[in-house]
């Protein structure tokens, strides 16, 4: 059978899509890159914002009008909070939950009536010719932990996702092995709340994700390590030494979601501002050039113009080198839903608009800063339309998350190379390989 993946949302979602391939491929079936051909369509599904639920639903509608022959499954959070409305849309074959995910391989072969060659569901390098994503070889994407104890109120994630729960540590040492022996360049280490890791008593010794960090590093030829996002309480400044160790990436993406304490507080979250700035000075202070990169969520319930303008000013303050801005969504079940002070549509548009010029703003200048500066770049792969020209458009990014184009005429996918950053392009930068 050939199968048809796709990923919407975290870099979670697409661990868990490059797992599923895997998956597939160990089963006998085929993953293939066009939808067209495909005998099967897998969507994993995102739910965290109202708009993601949204593009959930579109990306079904899709994938059915692209190809009425294939069968369609369709698992991830969406699946998991709203199965029967998934149901109701009248063109899916299989909803499967997240609880049920890791099944997903078997539950489409017993309930869809298909089966492969092989067998087993372990993870294993692919032969080139069967590379199940994109550029698979560059960046690979780690699952260490999944679920969330935490209550922040806005969130609805911990109900789709459960519990914490941790990979064991020889198991994730074993796939990033694996991932390197299969031409990785880089491993993302991704779950829901990675600074949870080992909390749960899913590991054994010390199970902290530090401890994972380290592990990796000196059990592994692992050319780069990037730690996903990462919750502010979690921050550990006696870790700092590990990036001592130029392979472990420097960046930091600490979600602030909001620089005003009486918001923070409505929000659940276990920390105040200046906290956070005590954080991320200690960080800079350690990890020369380090990227700090964030979340920030307007319009939450009872925010007053006078707290968003204060949080308007710490972000501006922050300097961050990227800043992802959300307006608040109610989800269904989560406290905030029911807070009074609900901000209505107009303003939240207005307040996402301002921040984001201030996130603008501050990604260009930590940018500016690197001019004339020689960083090394892993190269994804060619910009799309340029693969005839003479000399491609290629795109990576350094370790501390600069986005780096370049023309050149030689092929540059999966190598790591220093590059001159010569001027600002649009969200990144052009570099000249040296």
């Amino acid at each position: 059978m050939k199968v048809y993946l796709q990923s919407l949302g975290c870099k979670l979602n697409q661990s868990e899509l490059e797992s599923l391939a895997c998956q597939f491929v160990r089963a006998g079936h085929t993953v293939v890159d066009t939808v067209g051909e495909a005998d099967l369509c897998v969507l994993n599904t995102c739910a965290v914002t109202q708009t993601a639920v949204g593009k959930s639903r579109q990306a079904i509608r899709r994938l059915r009008r692209a190809n009425s022959d294939a069968r369609l499954a369709v698992t991830g959070c969406y699946a998991q909070m709203w199965p029967q409305e998934i149901q109701g849309l009248g063109s899916v074959d299989l909803v499967v939950g997240n609880e049920d995910k890791e099944q997903l391989v078997e539950r489409v072969e017993k309930e869809l009536g298909v089966k492969g060659q092989g067998s087993g569901r372990a993870w294993v390098p692919f032969p080139d010719s069967q590379l199940p994503i994109p550029q698979a070889r560059t960046r690979a994407f780690v699952k260490i932990q999944d679920g969330c104890d935490n209550h922040c109120t806005y969130c609805v994630v911990r109900v789709a996702r459960g519990r914490q729960r941790s990979r064991p540590q020889s198991d994730v040492l074993a796939e990033v092995e694996a991932r390197v022996v299969a031409g990785y360049q880089e491993v993302v280490l991704t779950g829901v709340h990675i600074g949870a890791y080992g909390r749960d008593g899913g590991c054994q010794g010390d199970g902290s994700l530090w401890a994972l960090v380290e592990a990796i590093l000196m059990g592994t030829n692992v050319r780069r390590l990037r730690l996903s996002s990462i919750e502010p309480w979690d921050l550990d400044p006696a870790c700092f030494r590990l990036w001592e160790d130029s392979r472990l990436c420097r960046h930091l993406h600490l979600p602030l979601q909001s620089g005003c304490d009486a918001t923070l507080q409505r929000m659940g979250r276990s920390y105040t501002a200046d906290r956070f700035v005590a954080l991320v000075e200690a960080a800079r202070g350690a990890i020369p050039d380090v990227a700090i990169t964030t979340d920030v969520i307007v319009g939450f319930p009872g925010e007053s113009e006078a707290e968003f303008n204060e949080s308007l000013r710490f972000v501006e303050a922050m300097g961050f080198a990227r800043t992802h801005v959300f307006k608040y969504s109610a989800r269904p079940g989560t406290p905030a839903a029911t807070m009074p002070g609900q901000v209505p549509p107009l303003v939240k548009r207005a307040r996402s608009r301002a921040m984001m010029e201030v996130g603008r703003h501050s990604a260009d200048t930590f940018r500016r800063t690197f001019l004339g500066r020689t960083l090394e770049v892993l190269w994804e792969g060619q910009t799309k339309g340029s693969e005839s020209k003479q000399k491609a458009l290629w795109s990576g990014l350094t370790d501390n998350y600069l986005r780096v184009r370049t023309q050149e005429g030689k092929n540059l996918c999966n190598t790591i190379t220093r590059t001159k950053l010569v001027a600002l392009a649009g969200d990144g930068m052009w570099g000249k390989v040296c």
